[in-house]
């Protein structure tokens, strides 16, 4: 463990714990006026994502702690991801058994566990990427023109069903995430660069095509959903602002109010019972409003210069595994910032993903931080591999 510790990766390290430092605080001043305009103590939620925090850094230690071989095993992978399968069942079985009792913002995605409730999609995630990884790896240059279906056929047919579930809870942002990891790390694990680009230029013609038939046909059985009402709220937010484009509206003034240097950390005005949800989906509206959009460029520089590091370590990695790994968490901050930013700003639709280290909550801070102390594992791991290689050279 000390020898590990000697080659931590500061370049990962450091930005992680800038950001959920900077979350914890926000998610207190964002929080803290809603709680005390419902008679609650103003600090309930900050000091719930503070001990969020601290048992999750816990969690990405032992992730960082472990021999990486248990990672690589069979029967981590498979009973990590048999668990988060039987959670999603589980969820479903919710679903049909207590209806719309059951659902929260249109769906049925928490298990409650009595101090803490367990989100099952944000823990899939990670498993999603070391099964694939760990699936991928066994079929090393096995991946090439004529062979492709029969090396990946297996690994997308149990991502599929994965997707299924996640989508019928419904949770159309998160199965958009899962299929972006099936993606990436397909064409990152060996898939001729022409195929992987067809594959790209595909999905996106696609989710157009979806798009523009969904808004123009305007189908009357989608019209009461609630993820139909945010599609139609992110198109036309001003007009619908009493049907749900409150938020969109809000975060808008915002960001207005906020101008280049902000009001001031504590001084928001939309965080006041007008921008709802304002420490979870939209805490980065409160951000630009109390810190400023200058503080907030320089927020997310952070996390993607935190993403272009775990990508940088994956394209040096010296497995498969290990690459795609760090190409799949990489996958999973990436999409989870574009849709959670491009929502705030009006540039994607309200899918309900909040921004990674940022906003409340504790599945998906105690996942993020796994995953990070899982690269951060892989990253100390090669460089002690290649200080033994210039030794013995």
């Amino acid at each position: 463990m000390r020898k590990k510790l000697h080659y931590i990766d500061y370049q990962i390290l450091l930005p992680y714990l800038i950001l959920v430092i900077v979350g914890c605080v926000m998610v207190y001043s964002a929080s803290s006026d809603l709680m005390l305009l419902n008679g609650i103590k103003a600090s309930t939620y900050g000091i719930k994502q503070l001990e969020f925090d601290l048992i999750a850094l816990a969690v990405g230690g032992l992730f960082f702690a472990v021999k990486l071989s248990l990672f690589k095993s069979k029967k981590f992978v498979i009973g990590f991801l048999f668990i988060c399968i039987l959670s999603l069942v589980y969820l479903l079985a919710m679903k049909v058994i207590k209806g719309n009792a059951a659902a929260v913002n249109g769906a049925v995605g928490w298990i409650n566990i009595g101090f803490m409730s367990i989100q099952p999609l944000e823990f899939t995630k990670l498993a999603l990427v070391c099964y694939l990884a760990f699936i991928l790896n066994k079929r090393t240059n096995k991946i090439y023109f004529g062979n492709i279906w029969s090396q990946l056929a297996h690994p997308a047919i149990i991502a599929f069903g994965l997707m299924v579930l996640v989508v019928l809870e419904p949770d159309v942002g998160g199965t958009a995430i899962l299929f972006m990891i099936v993606l990436v790390i397909f064409s990152t694990s060996g898939v001729p660069t022409k195929i992987a680009v067809g594959w790209l230029l595909l999905v996106f013609a696609g989710v157009i095509g979806i798009f523009f038939l969904v808004t123009s046909w305007n189908p009357k059985f989608l019209q009461d959903s609630y993820q139909y009402q945010r599609l139609m709220s992110f198109l036309h937010p001003f007009q619908l602002e009493q049907k749900g484009g409150a938020q969109l509206v809000n975060s808008y003034y915002a960001i207005h109010n906020g101008g280049l240097f902000g009001v001031g950390l504590g001084n928001s005005m939309q965080k006041r019972g007008y921008l709802p949800e304002p420490y979870t989906d939209f805490i980065l509206s409160i951000i630009a409003e109390e810190l400023g959009t200058i503080m907030t460029i320089v927020l997310l520089a952070f996390m993607f210069y935190l993403m272009w590091r775990i990508m940088e370590v994956g394209i040096h990695a010296s497995t498969q595994f290990n690459a795609l790994v760090c190409f799949g968490v990489t996958t999973i901050i990436f999409t989870e910032a574009v849709f959670n930013i491009g929502a705030v700003l009006g540039l994607l639709p309200i899918t309900g993903v909040t921004l990674p280290f940022i906003s409340y909550g504790g599945s998906s801070m105690l996942v993020l931080t796994a995953a990070v102390g899982l690269v951060l594992n892989i990253s100390a791991n090669e460089k002690m591999k290649a200080a033994q290689e210039a030794l013995v050279l």
